[in-house]
Order: structure tokens, then C-alpha cells, then sequence
């Protein structure tokens, strides 16, 4: 419904923001790591996700594409609500998100408040699970291949980039000429979605 919020941030609280677009106050539910972005009465975008349910209708924005692509992410876990997607984008980054699932460390997810284990954990599985079935169902080799030549490192960012939710086409363009051979592959995730979210 909502593709982003731009205007005039007017307020600013724990995990909200609201955006003033056009005399209207939108209240977004937010994580941390956006509103260390924001200020108050100066512009803003966020790029939102509408949750509706039954008793809920709640606007959810992301000062970036790849946060929101995130939140997504972590929404398609079972027993995974807005609630804990936002904590856990609030304690870690997209691509920390990412490194999390392709390494699976359980640590980093339940640095987030109310994350436990057990969540972590199916996180992990779930995400890792569906990165399996994209790849069985030939998605992407083309990304290993042309990423051949940095080895396990491409491949692996590759794999990062498609737990955020990215097609082949998109990782397999945002990854030309970066020199993975060079990078950590945490800093390879940051340069391929800075070129995504462009």
C-alpha cells in the first residue's frame, strides 16, 4: 500500500518515528539502527511495511531497503512476529542478519531483547532451508559461477545476500567488481547491498 514515507520527522521515541508527510503524522514502528538515522525536524524516508491483522494495523519503516528486506525475512519464520524482527534488526545489521544464518551463530540473534534460543535456532533453519531449496531448483549456480573465481568467499556472500531475500539477477549484478579476494565477506555483503539498495 505504502511504498516509503518521505517528509518532515517529527517525532522521534524508542522504536518509533513519526513522519510528518503533508500535515499527516505517520507513526512507524522502528528499529534502532534507523532511528540513529533520523532527526528530528529535518527530512526523512523510511520505506515501510504495513502489518494488517485482526485489532492490528501497524506501519512499519526502514531508513533502507535492505532493513526492510530483512524484516521481511524474518517475518516469513514461523513464530517469528514484528515484535522480535524489529529487536533483532535493532542488535544486528542486514548483513550481520545474513552472516548469522550462512554461519549459523545463535549468539548473535539472541543478543536481541526476548530473542531466545529456540527462535534463533528456527531462524536459522528456516532461512538456511529456504537458501537450500532456491539453490536445488538450479537459482544459484549462475551467482557461483560467475563468482567462481573469488571461491568459497563469493559464493558464500552470494548465499548471505539470498537469505535478505535478493534474486540471483540482483546478487549476481551488485557482486561484479567487487574484489572478494581482498574483502572480508561481511564487508563484501555491505558493498553488494549498498549497490542493491541504490
Amino acid at each position: 500500500m505504502f511504498y516509503y514515507l518521505d517528509g518532515t520527522v517529527a517525532h522521534i521515541e524508542p522504536y518509533l518515528a513519526v513522519i510528518d508527510c503533508g500535515g499527516v503524522g505517520y507513526a512507524c514502528r522502528t528499529t534502532n539502527t534507523t532511528l540513529g538515522q533520523l532527526q528530528k525536524g529535518r527530512r526523512g524516508r523510511l520505506y515501510t511495511y504495513l502489518n494488517v491483522g485482526e485489532d492490528v494495523f501497524d506501519l512499519y519503516g526502514f531508513a533502507s531497503q535492505g532493513e526492510l528486506g530483512s524484516f521481511k525475512q524474518l517475518l516469513s519464520v514461523s513464530g517469528v512476529g514484528p515484535k522480535a524482527a524489529l529487536a533483532i534488526l535493532s542488535s544486528t545489521t542486514p548483513e550481520g542478519l545474513a552472516m548469522a544464518v550462512i554461519t549459523g551463530d545463535e549468539k548473535s540473534l539472541t543478543a536481541a531483547q526476548g530473542v531466545g534460543k529456540k527462535i534463533a535456532q528456527r531462524i536459522i533453519l528456516e532461512l538456511k532451508d529456504k537458501l537450500a531449496k532456491e539453490q536445488q531448483s538450479g537459482g544459484f549456480a549462475p551467482v557461483a559461477a560467475s563468482a567462481a573465481v573469488g571461491g568459497g568467499k563469493s559464493v558464500e556472500a552470494a548465499q548471505a545476500l539470498a537469505v535478505l531475500g535478493y534474486s540471483q539477477n540482483d546478487v549476481a549484478v551488485a557482486m561484479k567488481g567487487i574484489d572478494v579476494e581482498a574483502l572480508p565477506l561481511e564487508e563484501i555483503v555491505r558493498q553488494a547491498l549498498k549497490r542493491m539498495v541504490k
